[in-house]
């Protein structure tokens, strides 16, 4: 028999479904496979028509629950994905795969139990996901002269892999940085503010001692005060010292009337 075809009726005979690609080649051979990896097959009499039409096509799996997970790690001119393998192998985050296959390219195919999980990509790390929607190719395939050929293989070993856990581990979420300091709500300070940014001289440090009462009155706190002034206009020796000294008397003038 010839040995893409036997590959592809031992998949399905274990459960998975196949896809027929290009020989030589990663893409689905559409005149068999119009819809893609959704036209995979697990039924041996319409995969064997294929291969018949077709004897040097590759084999391909498709990914994700009820079948296999793989995770890939590729090898390009730009980079390997082997560090970022070794990286999560350490940290315990990579258990012992059912399979692991070598690609042409020097990289691997780790495969765990299928999950519904989406497939994905860290292409800084050179890392990809492939599980619901997904394919990968399988032994014996042949790209650019190389195969891919079965390292290992560990029926007993059922694991899954969390490809969110992975995600985060390699590329770890910015921390959020804090939101700028806004006044409590309630207090008038928006308000106030605006009003005392289109005050002119004279009368701008009356005006501001004014609103800092009533802002203070309204249960503003001290800090939250000195955002009144933030955008008042400044010169004729008004200047933003003098407007902390009148906000800081406001608010010892309106907490000994409150105490």
């Amino acid at each position: 028999m010839n040995a893409m075809l036997a590959a592809a009726l031992a998949i399905i005979s274990q459960g998975g479904r196949v896809l027929i690609c290009e020989p030589g080649g990663k893409a689905p051979l559409t005149r068999f496979l119009p819809n893609g990896v959704l036209s995979a097959t697990d039924n041996p009499e319409l995969a064997s028509r294929w291969w018949r039409h077709e004897p040097n096509g590759n084999v391909a799996m498709a990914t994700g629950h009820p079948w296999r997970d793989v995770l890939d790690i590729d090898v390009k001119p730009g980079g390997t994905g082997w560090p970022a393998f070794h990286r999560l192998r350490a940290a315990g985050l990579l258990p012992e795969p059912l399979v692991f296959v070598g690609t042409p390219s020097g990289g691997g195919h780790a495969h765990y139990v299928g999950t519904d999980q989406a497939c994905g990509s860290l292409k800084r790390h050179f890392i990809d996901w492939k599980s619901s929607g997904g394919y990968v190719l399988t032994p014996p395939s042949v790209v650019d002269g190389r195969p891919y050929t079965l390292i290992s293989e560990r029926p007993e070993a059922r694991a899954q892999l969390n490809w969110s856990s992975v995600r985060q581990f390699l590329d770890p979420p910015k921390p959020v940085r804090a939101a700028p300091h806004r006044a409590s709500v309630g207090t008038g300070i928006d308000h106030l503010a605006a009003f005392l940014a289109g005050k002119t001289k004279p009368g701008r440090n009356q005006a501001l001692f004014w609103a800092a009462c009533r802002a203070s009155e309204n249960g503003a706190s001290e800090v939250e005060l000195h955002e009144l002034y933030r955008a008042m206009q400044f010169g004729d020796g008004f200047d933003e010292r003098q407007a902390a000294r009148t906000v800081a008397d406001a608010f010892r003038t309106t907490t000994r009337r409150t105490a």
